[in-house]
This record gives structure tokens, C-alpha cells and sequence, in this order.
């Protein structure tokens, strides 16, 4: 497993665009990611996590261009609601587009978004050139890992790769809301 620093996000980008699966921190704890595209990537975290696919995974941004081809039909409260807290540290549910693939929504009718503010996720997106899959880096029913030792602990050498940065200050997963109803999913 590659181990890559806070400062090379492009190196890091990079294997992702390889097909790579890597494991970054995010606000609360580290995640597994991969390009959202790629399905051979996408099963083997879901292998790796050993969770069933039809749950899904949310998308993870630097900024909301980002974002925008993956929604779908949505009211301008939907948008205001997600606009008036991203970046930050909040996921929100939307309808999906065309655009996102089955194996993302998983048995979901939507997609679920962050844009994020935590600056070693956000460079990894904008080195990416677009948003990238985020879901808790952990066995499935097991705790989250905190930093790249959990990961190491927890997976061995099963991600192509791991950013090596600080977590954004949050003592769990992100929040997720509804942006159309407003009702909260996880608080």
C-alpha cells in the first residue's frame, strides 16, 4: 500500500484515476474511495468493507461544479438548503441524475452529496478534477477508522493506497439531510 502525505493529493489523484481504491480522511473519520466511474473499483471496496452493495455510497466534492451533473431535478430550496452550509462539513440527500451510476445509488432513488471544506478532501477532489466515492473506511457493522494506522490495522495492504492527513475535527460521520424535504437522516 502507498502511503502519500497531505501535499500530494496529485500522486494521490492519480491512483484513483488508475482504478486505484485509496483511503483519506474526511471531517470525521478516514473513508475509502475511488473514482465513482470505475465499477471494478467500487466492488472491491464494498468487498473490502464486506457490505452489501445495494446500500450505496455518497459522493464527496470540492466545490458544487463538482456536483451538479450528479443531481438530478431538484426545487431551488433544495439547492439553497445544501448552498447556505457547503463547503462544509454535511452530506445531502438530492434526486439523482442520468449521470450517476446504479452500483453509486445502490438501491437509493438518490444521490447522496457532500462538498467538502476539509482542505486534504477537498484538494484530493480538485486534483481529481471531480468528485470522488466516500464511505466510512471500516468493516462493515465495525467502528470507522481514524487515522492511516487504523487503516493499516483494520485492512493490511487491501487499498492501493492511503493520504496520510488529519481528520476535519468531528468525533463521527457527517450529518446527512434530505435537501428536498429538509428531514434530517442522520444527525
Amino acid at each position: 500500500m502507498r502511503v502519500f502525505n497531505a501535499d500530494e493529493a496529485e500522486a494521490a489523484a492519480a491512483l484513483l484515476r488508475e482504478g486505484g481504491v485509496l483511503a483519506y480522511p474526511t471531517e470525521g473519520v478516514y473513508g475509502l474511495g475511488c473514482d465513482p466511474d470505475n465499477r471494478e473499483a467500487f466492488e472491491r471496496i464494498f468487498a473490502m468493507k464486506r457490505r452489501p452493495p445495494e446500500q450505496g455510497v455518497l459522493l464527496i466534492a470540492a466545490d458544487f461544479a463538482q456536483v451538479r451533473a450528479w443531481i438530478g431535478d431538484a426545487s431551488e430550496s433544495a439547492f439553497a438548503r445544501a448552498g447556505a452550509i457547503w463547503p462544509g462539513a454535511h452530506t445531502f440527500i438530492f434526486p439523482r441524475s442520468p449521470r450517476v451510476p446504479e452500483w453509486v445509488a445502490g438501491g437509493h432513488a438518490g444521490i447522496a452529496l457532500r462538498v467538502t471544506a476539509h482542505a486534504p478532501s477537498a484538494a484530493l477532489c480538485r486534483a481529481f478534477g471531480g468528485p470522488i466515492v466516500s464511505t466510512s473506511a471500516n468493516r462493515h457493522g465495525e467502528p470507522p477508522a481514524r487515522s492511516a494506522a487504523d487503516i493499516r490495522a483494520i485492512f493490511g495492504d487491501e487499498p492501493d493506497g492511503v493520504l496520510d492527513a488529519p481528520l476535519g475535527g468531528l468525533d463521527k460521520p457527517t450529518p446527512i439531510t434530505d435537501a428536498v424535504t429538509g428531514a434530517i437522516i442522520r444527525a
